[in-house]
C-alpha cells in the first residue's frame, strides 16, 4: 500500500521552501494514499491539511496535530470518525462521500469544542432516519451541518427527541453492519474467484509457450502476431467482463477497482518499455567493425577541419533549452558519438585525432554543442619568406612599438630574421679606405715589431 513518504511531503511543500518542520499548509489530494501517517511528527504546526480522493481507510496519526483548524477527508474509504479527541483547534471537518455507517462515532468529536462545521453528505449514515437530529443533538457547539446553518429551535427540538432518535439511530446501525459483514465476505469470495482465474490463465499461458508443446510452431512473425491478437482479444474480454459486473458501492471494490487500474497501467507501461527498448537497438557499427554514420535526433551539425590549429571542430545544433546531464559525448579517434536523450548521433571523422586532447562547450546563447578535437598527426606549416621592404617596416613597427612601451619578445633564430653582421662592417671599411692609424692598431704592432732599431725618445 502507499503511504505519506517525506519526499512527498516535500515535493508538496513547494510553497514553503521544501521544509516540512514549519509547514502550516499542505495538499495531499489524489495521491492515492492508502494510509495516513508521519505528519504529526514531522508537521506539528499543521493547520489546514487537504486529504481528499485517496483510499484511506482509518483516520489515525492525526492526533498531535494541535493546531489543525482543517481536515478535508473527503472521497476516503473512512468507515468511522475516531482518533480526533487531539486536534484541539479543529474548527471545520469534511467527511463527504466516505462510507460512515456507524453515526454514532460521531459523540468522539464532543472534545473538539471549536468544531463549527460539519460534512457527512454521501455517507451510508446520511440516509438513516432521524440522522440530522441525532447530529445535532449530540454535538452542541456545531453551527453549520452538511452546509446547512443549524438553527436554535431545531437544537431544542432535537434535544427533546434525543433518547428517541439515539434508539432508532442503534437499530439502523447494527442492520447496517450486519450488510458490511455480507459486503465483506461476498469481497473476500470475488477476490479469491479472481486470483484462481488468472492463476489458471498463468498456468495456460505456460504450457502454450513451453518448448515440448506437440503443436506446429509457425513462423515467428506470423506466431508473434497471433500471440499479440488473441492477448487483445483476452484483455478486452477481462476489461469488458470486470466493468460490465454489478458489484456494490464498497471501500473493497473502490480498492479493487483502484488495483485493476494500476494493474492495467503497469503493464501497459511494460509493453511500452519494451517496444522502446526494440526500437532502440539502433545499428551503430556493423559486425564487420565498420563504424556508421548515424543521426537519430536529426540535429543540424557543421564539421569543420581548422588546418592552422590542426584540429577538427564539430558544431552540433542541440536544443537550446535541454539540459547539458541529458547529452553525453563519447570522442574515439576515428569517430565521434553524442547522446542526446538517449538518441545516438555519430560521425566518422576525416583523420586521426587524440581523444584525451578533446574537450567539448555548450552555448549560453545558442545552446549549440561544439568540440573540439586536436589531430593525432602534427603537421608543421612552412612561413613564407618575407620581403625586404616588409622586414624594413617590421623594424621600424618594432622600433615604434618599444618606444610606446609595448614589450616584445625578440627572436634569434638566424632562420627566421637576417640582421646585419657587425663584424663584417669592419672589415668592408678596412677595404674600402684607411683610417688614421690610431684607429688600426694592429698596424702599429706590426710596425713596432718590424722596426728593431727603434728608440722611444721621452723628450720627445
Amino acid at each position: 500500500f502507499l503511504s505519506v513518504t517525506e519526499d512527498l511531503v516535500r515535493r508538496r511543500a513547494e510553497h514553503n521552501n521544501c521544509e516540512i518542520f514549519s509547514l502550516e499548509e499542505i495538499s495531499l489530494h489524489q495521491q492515492e494514499i492508502e494510509k495516513l501517517e508521519h505528519l504529526d511528527k514531522w508537521c506539528r504546526d499543521l493547520k489546514i491539511l487537504y486529504l481528499q480522493n485517496n483510499l484511506i481507510p482509518k483516520i489515525e496519526n492525526v492526533g498531535k496535530l494541535k493546531k489543525l483548524e482543517y481536515l478535508n477527508l473527503a472521497l476516503n474509504n473512512i468507515e468511522r470518525i475516531e482518533n480526533l479527541e487531539g486536534c484541539e483547534e479543529l474548527k471545520k471537518l469534511d467527511l463527504t462521500a466516505n462510507f460512515i455507517g456507524e453515526l454514532s462515532s460521531i459523540e468522539s468529536l464532543k472534545c473538539n469544542i471549536h468544531l463549527k462545521e460539519l460534512f457527512l453528505m454521501g455517507n451510508p449514515c446520511t440516509e438513516f432516519e432521524g440522522y440530522r437530529q441525532f447530529v445535532v443533538a449530540t454535538l452542541h457547539q456545531l453551527k453549520y451541518l452538511d452546509s446547512k446553518e443549524i438553527e436554535r429551535s431545531e437544537r431544542i427540538k432535537a434535544v427533546q427527541n434525543y433518547p428517541e432518535v439515539k434508539w432508532k439511530i442503534r437499530e439502523q446501525e447494527r442492520a447496517y453492519l450486519l450488510k458490511r459483514a455480507r459486503e465483506k465476505e461476498e469481497a473476500q469470495r470475488r477476490m479469491q474467484e479472481r486470483k484462481d482465474e488468472k492463476q489458471k490463465q498463468m498456468d495456460s499461458k505456460l504450457r502454450c509457450d513451453s518448448p515440448d508443446s506437440p503443436q506446429e510452431k509457425p513462423n515467428h512473425a506470423e506466431g508473434d502476431g497471433e500471440q499479440e491478437r488473441c492477448r487483445t482479444v483476452e484483455n478486452d474480454d477481462e476489461d469488458r467482463k470486470f466493468w460490465e459486473e454489478p458489484t456494490p458501492y464498497t471501500p473493497e471494490s473502490r480498492l479493487e477497482t483502484h488495483r485493476y487500474i494500476e494493474e492495467k497501467r503497469r503493464a501497459k507501461d511494460n509493453i511500452r518499455e519494451s517496444k522502446k527498448r526494440e526500437k532502440t537497438a539502433w545499428t551503430l557499427v556493423t559486425a564487420e567493425g565498420k563504424v556508421l554514420n548515424v543521426n537519430i535526433p536529426k540535429l543540424h551539425f557543421s564539421l569543420k577541419d581548422d588546418e592552422e590549429n590542426n584540429q577538427i571542430i564539430l558544431d552540433l545544433a542541440v536544443y537550446r533549452h535541454l539540459d547539458t546531464s541529458l547529452m553525453d559525448v563519447d570522442v574515439q579517434p576515428t569517430y565521434i558519438r553524442v547522446l542526446v536523450k538517449g538518441k545516438p548521433f555519430q560521425l566518422v571523422l576525416p583523420e586521426e585525432v587524440r581523444p584525451d586532447s578533446s574537450c567539448a562547450k555548450r552555448s549560453q546563447t545558442t545552446g549549440h554543442l561544439v568540440v573540439t578535437m586536436p589531430k593525432a598527426k602534427e603537421i608543421i606549416l612552412a612561413k613564407q619568406k618575407v620581403s625586404a621592404s616588409i622586414k624594413h617596416s617590421d623594424c621600424s613597427t618594432q622600433q615604434k612599438n618599444t618606444r610606446s612601451g609595448q614589450v616584445e619578445k625578440l627572436e634569434v633564430d638566424p632562420s627566421k630574421y637576417s640582421f646585419p653582421d657587425v663584424t663584417k662592417i669592419i672589415q668592408e671599411n678596412e677595404r674600402t679606405g684607411q683610417g688614421p692609424i690610431k684607429l688600426q692598431p694592429q698596424k702599429v704592432t706590426e710596425v713596432k715589431k718590424s722596426c728593431v732599431d727603434f728608440e722611444d725618445n721621452e723628450d720627445v
